[in-house]
């Protein structure tokens, strides 16, 4: 039996599902799983390069990367960055090989994501809260899928802006003081935020902006239910929630892991029993 040896790099890690789905998926295709969880909440100084070089060392197949690791794993990556996501400027799986090659499974998970409980359907116009490592894939996967404007606010200086000049049309950078006015106009909303998580409580939206719009996702998965998808449920908007992005990104990176093809509708059922309880 073949073993994959993999592992997270992340903060607050220690309830991710990504293990059991990947599990689930090994079982099926008849694969051994070792996987760790290195958890760099609290970690003073932690040295990325030299956490992945001894993962390397030790013989282990890749490592998905979470908050706040993914722009250290693109740059890590460099010019063996999959083609298609070089744009990015983040990567969440690595796979040594050799050759190494970066991933982002966030953006072809979200892709998948969208075309699975959306169809066809144009994005529109969306507001995206926040501009990390997740909004990054986000946004150009909204701008693939057709997306007319796209506009990112961030608590932190420069990220936003740096991320729409990065993107281009049609994504746009604004103010968190503008973040009202946006929402309002916006047919999508996506939490690409911390808020919602449990050790961040909150949402990124001002509940009486909510509403007029027709579609929205938050990245977080656990809780699935967030205080923002019950409240745009409430109002009648068609929910992604951030363990559907869960689910194809697990199907992705097991994909980029192994090079074995999966059957999705398959494992999506199979990933379905992972679903947290909220």
């Amino acid at each position: 039996m073949d073993t994959l040896t993999a592992g997270l790099i992340g903060s607050h890690i220690q309830k991710t599902r990504l293990p059991r789905a990947l599990g689930l998926l090994c079982d099926e295709a008849g694969i051994r799983l070792q996987f760790e969880l290195i958890d760099t909440d609290g970690v003073a100084g932690f040295d990325f390069d030299a956490t992945v070089d001894d993962l390397k060392i030790r013989d282990w197949s890749g490592v998905t990367v979470t908050h706040p690791h993914k722009t250290n794993a693109a740059r890590y990556a460099g010019e063996s960055l999959c083609p298609e996501i070089a744009r990015l400027g983040a990567s969440n799986t690595l796979v040594f090989g050799p050759p190494l090659r970066g991933h982002n499974t966030d953006f072809t998970g979200f892709v998948s994501a969208w075309h699975t409980g959306m169809g066809n359907t144009s994005p529109g116009k969306v507001a995206l809260a926040g501009a990390g490592g997740v909004a990054r894939a986000l946004a150009f996967a909204l701008a693939d899928l057709g997306a007319t404007g796209i506009s990112i606010w961030d608590i932190e200086p420069g990220k936003a802006q740096q991320l729409a000049d990065e993107c281009g049309h049609p994504a746009q950078a604004i103010s968190p003081t503008k973040a009202n006015s946006a929402v309002s106009t916006a047919d999508g909303l996506i939490n690409a935020t911390a808020l919602g998580m449990e050790h961040a409580p909150g949402m990124a939206f001002q509940p009486d902006h909510i509403g007029p719009q027709s579609w929205a996702f938050d990245a977080v998965y656990t809780p699935t239910n967030t205080t923002f998808l019950k409240t745009c449920h409430a109002a009648g908007l068609e929910c992604l929630t951030g363990f559907d992005l869960f689910c194809h990104m697990a199907i992705g990176s097991f994909e980029a892991y192994t090079g074995i093809a999966v059957d999705k509708q398959s494992a999506l059922r199979k990933l379905a029993a992972l679903r947290p309880e909220d």
